[in-house]
């Protein structure tokens, strides 16, 4: 499998950056996770969005979901459906959106789901965030992908990711910015996660423009020994 990072920023991009979106590509299969702000462009550049599998949301805030209500324009051009999977969130203008158009497909989700697509099984795992929100564990080729979404501690994690190849994991915070009423992990415990599951690679994402990336991934290295941060147009093996 193959990891392609569309988008790395939340809750707002940097110059020229894009928020969550990540395009994961397991032989004929395309699985689209998130589709924020800046990402849909991003995407049309690797291939056409109507090609897409599915599309996984790990939950409606807008700096995950904000291209879908461009894409819905795309997909009406095109004559086209795209199957969508997402936790319920009735408090969601966007979720009200794609729930009313026959271009999209809304399938709803909740933790201990698991949705074959194509070659892949997508589990679906406990995130805690604000609101309504999950992470997505992908089997495929003989390999496992990760993602926590949106997410702070929780008990469940490190079982739900355990044995990821790679674990793409929200490292919003340095260490003295995180504290438990905080909505994201910080990058110290996104590493201690990789560890607890065994990851081989850790990638640290759902960057905040306003911390500087090097120092997440110099307290994250500190803990685990395969860290990388997540860049716009990068391509990770899983």
């Amino acid at each position: 499998m193959k990891l392609h990072i569309l988008g790395v920023n939340g809750p707002f991009p940097e110059s020229n950056g894009a928020t969550s979106g990540y395009l994961l590509e397991a032989e004929d299969t395309l699985l689209q996770f998130d589709l924020g702000s800046g990402v849909l462009a991003r995407l049309t550049a690797l291939m056409p969005p109507e090609s897409l599998s599915a599309l996984f949301l790990t939950h409606w805030h807008f700096d995950h979901t904000a291209d879908l209500t461009v894409l819905l324009y795309r997909l009406e051009a095109m004559g086209q459906v795209l199957q969508v999977y997402a936790p319920v969130d009735e408090s969601s203008a966007i979720r009200k959106i794609v729930s009313a158009s026959a271009c999209f497909r809304l399938t709803d989700v909740a933790p201990g789901d698991t949705v074959s697509v194509g070659s892949c099984k997508v589990h679906v795992g406990e995130a805690r965030h604000p609101v309504p929100a999950v992470g997505y564990r992908v089997e495929g080729e003989g390999r496992t992908f990760g993602f926590t979404g949106d997410t702070n501690t929780l008990p469940s994690l490190p079982e739900f990711y355990r044995g990821s190849s790679l674990l793409l994991a929200d490292a919003l915070f340095p260490s003295e910015n995180w504290a438990e009423s905080k909505p994201h992990l910080s990058a110290a415990l996104a590493a201690e996660l990789a560890v607890a599951t065994g990851a081989e690679h850790l990638v640290l994402t759902h960057l905040n423009p306003v911390f500087q990336p090097r120092r997440l991934l110099r307290e994250a290295q500190a803990i685990h020994p395969h860290v990388s941060l997540a860049s716009p147009g990068s391509v990770f093996d899983v």
